[in-house]
């Protein structure tokens, strides 16, 4: 990819409310490779039919993303930026209270992967990607573990949570979270916000909350 040449959804630039999600703004290469992508797979889509679909030259993603693989880096790297965005937003918003910050930031996990299905779900292609690239958006992906397991740390340091072992709840919590992307659709009896109040109560029993937040409201 070209120095300064990374186009990304325009969603990430700026984020004031954590539960509201515009619809996702991509530019048109990368709108038309998600698409491809969701359709054919990965292994499945080449760098012309992304072309086709886009309506633009060869040479014009070849400048843009080097590669197709700089298409699949550009999607899942603005999905894992957004979530990080929101999900210290939504930790910020509890200040510091942890039963109120592991639920924010639970909910705001699910929201995501509801709301974001089509970017969320990529996760399932990372085994193509380059191992440079590969470690890159693990790194992303960790900053979220680890933000969830320092809450989840805290509260059983505060005598909240009871858990055997944290390192392996966070990582089994987010591996929850992010399978949701492999049965949702937006035609479902659950809205996002009815499926991110039960992950919440899930999660909150997995880690042995003794105590509950109280109820939130979704007249966000």
């Amino acid at each position: 990819m070209n120095q300064g040449e990374h186009v990304t959804a325009k969603t990430t630039a700026r984020l004031d409310d954590w539960r509201s999600f515009a619809p996702l703004d991509l530019h048109p290469i990368l709108a038309a490779a998600l698409d491809r992508f969701r359709e054919h797979g990965y292994h499945g889509t080449t760098v012309r039919d992304v072309a086709g679909r886009a309506g633009v030259s060869l040479p014009m993603i070849y400048y843009r993303f080097e590669n197709k693989q700089g298409l699949l880096v550009a999607l899942l790297e603005d999905a894992m930026s957004e979530v990080l965005q929101r999900a210290r937003l939504a930790d910020a918003e509890a200040e510091g209270r942890v039963l109120e910050r592991f639920s924010n930031v639970v909910e705001c996990i699910v929201l995501h992967m509801t709301h974001r299905t089509a970017t969320a779900g990529l996760d399932s292609e990372l085994r193509y990607l380059e191992p440079a690239n590969r470690k890159k958006y693990a790194a992303l992906r960790k900053e979220l573990e680890e933000l969830l397991l320092e809450i989840v740390e805290e509260g059983v340091a505060q005598g909240l949570f009871e858990v055997d072992r944290a390192p392996d709840t966070s990582r089994a919590l987010l591996g929850m979270c992010q399978a949701v992307t492999g049965w949702y659709h937006s035609d479902g009896p659950l809205t996002p916000e009815e499926i991110a109040d039960r992950y919440v109560a899930i999660s909150l029993r997995t880690v042995g909350a003794r105590v509950r937040p109280a109820p939130r409201t979704h007249g966000h």
